[in-house]
């Protein structure tokens, strides 16, 4: 199958030019290290599993026992650590049973706790995980919304599994406080909250994109994760599905392509990142699981726009972000501007894919996937091993390699392909699994 073939070729070139590392730079055929605790790696092990490859899977277990340090004095990102590896521990003890993950899940949950111990329990965004020290970034006291409201999919999973309170606990009480504070718009959230304070700050900016996205992702799982029982979390994420529609949704001339914009103090922007591309995925997982019908309607408009980020772009893959063009004179739906033009392999549009085929079974979204699988190969493979993020989509003569392969496209990009083209409806039940944003699997509870 050609997304195992993919998935064998990347893991190559990370094999044999950055094991251990972060992230393969594949066109200088070395590593670069972010947190240095073998990121690429953790991320892809159940991606691993899912796509049958158990001698790789082996070999990277090894490399997690006997060489995965989670002791170093290293500052990491209290939410990147906790979707990625976090989550990539608790996801691969999920599906192999194998304690070693466990062990190794429960002790970085300990070292990431620290972060909580703020004026607020509003969490820093950045923890040393070796001297259990944990701090702000150097220029705010703010955190960012998104990244304090998207580690409670696997802090709680980790107190079901050690049976000890405290992780939930501390990531719950963030809920709880996000619930009742001030300075939402029918539901929508701004992106930054100061830990000291427990408040909202830098009000009037509300966005679906980076810094707010997956706070709303969220909401909608934890509610599945926990058997649809906290009523809190549903009726914020019904709110915020309102807000969205009734301040953010619009359509693109000529074509009439519904878009999620921003608003930032009651000015409308027709831009949209593609990272808002988890939304219809979001929504249709929604409608599964017994919201209303309407939310499918506006996830199938969603993703036919989020496919035409890919078809109107010359080498058929998305641009970070676009604009949308509300003239009627105007010929084109999507706009891009020069410095938005990278592609860095991202999962979004292919998760959403993902979702709308296995609950419409309607083979265009297979075809659109295959489409861009395909441009993928085209413009992004490396052929000494690995893929490339490229700084211009625009430009099919040159993409221009950015030398940089994230761990995301094994951990998400590639399992959601695989997934999308998988007619085995069961690989990873939507009735049984919930996917985190970095596309780990969680059980939903069942008392």
């Amino acid at each position: 199958m050609a997304v195992i073939e993919a998935f064998q070729h990347a893991w190559k070139g990370y094999k044999q030019y950055a094991w251990g590392h972060d992230e393969l730079k594949p066109i200088s055929k070395t590593y670069s290290e972010w947190f240095g605790l073998g990121l690429t790696l953790i991320d892809a092990l159940d991606t691993m599993w899912i796509l049958g490859q158990k001698q790789e899977f082996e070999e990277a277990k090894k490399w997690v026992i006997d060489e995965l340090n989670l002791g170093k004095s290293v500052d990491v990102n209290l939410f990147e650590t906790t979707i990625r590896i976090l989550g990539g521990l608790l996801s691969v003890y999920n599906l192999t049973g194998d304690q070693v993950f466990l062990d190794k899940a429960s002790e970085l949950g300990d070292r990431l706790m620290p972060a909580f111990n703020t004026p607020s329990k509003i969490p820093y965004s950045d923890v040393n995980i070796g001297l259990g020290t944990a701090h702000p970034p150097r220029w705010t006291s703010d955190s960012t919304v998104a990244e304090v409201t998207s580690i409670q999919l696997e802090f709680r999973e980790l107190s079901r599994l050690t049976k000890k309170d405290k992780y939930q606990a501390a990531v719950d009480d963030v809920m709880k406080q996000i619930h009742r504070l001030e300075g939402k718009k029918d539901g929508l959230v701004p992106m930054f909250i100061n830990t000291n304070s427990g408040k909202f700050s830098h009000l009037g900016v509300y966005t679906l994109g980076a810094r707010a996205d997956s706070y709303y992702e969220y909401l909608l799982k934890q509610w599945i994760q926990g058997g649809r029982k906290e009523a809190d979390l549903l009726e914020d994420y019904l709110q915020a599905i309102e807000g969205v529609t009734k301040n953010l949704i619009r359509k693109s001339e000529p074509n009439k392509l519904t878009f999620v914009g921003e608003l930032s103090h009651n000015q409308f922007s027709p831009k949209m990142d593609h990272l808002v591309c988890f939304l219809p995925g979001t929504l249709a997982l929604g409608v599964h699981h017994g919201l209303s019908a309407n939310h499918m309607k506006l996830a199938k408009e969603l993703i036919e726009t989020c496919y035409q980020m890919y078809a109107q772009i010359e080498t058929g893959l998305s641009p970070e972000i676009v604009y949308f063009n509300l003239n009627p004179h105007n010929a084109k739906d999507v706009e891009v501007k020069p410095a938005d033009r990278h592609n860095l392999l991202r999962p979004e549009t292919v998760e959403s894919l993902f979702y709308m085929y296995r609950f419409t079974r309607d083979k265009k979204y297979q075809e659109w996937g295959w489409e861009i699988f395909q441009n993928f190969n085209k413009y992004t493979r490396v052929d000494t091993g690995g893929y490339t993020s490229i700084n211009n989509v625009q430009s099919s003569e040159n993409p221009e390699p950015r030398d940089k392969m994230e761990s995301f496209f094994l951990g998400e990009t590639l399992k959601y392909f695989f997934l999308l083209f998988s007619d085995e409806f069961n690989l990873i039940s939507l009735d049984k699994y919930i996917f985190n944003t970095e596309a780990h699997i969680l059980p939903i509870w069942t008392t």
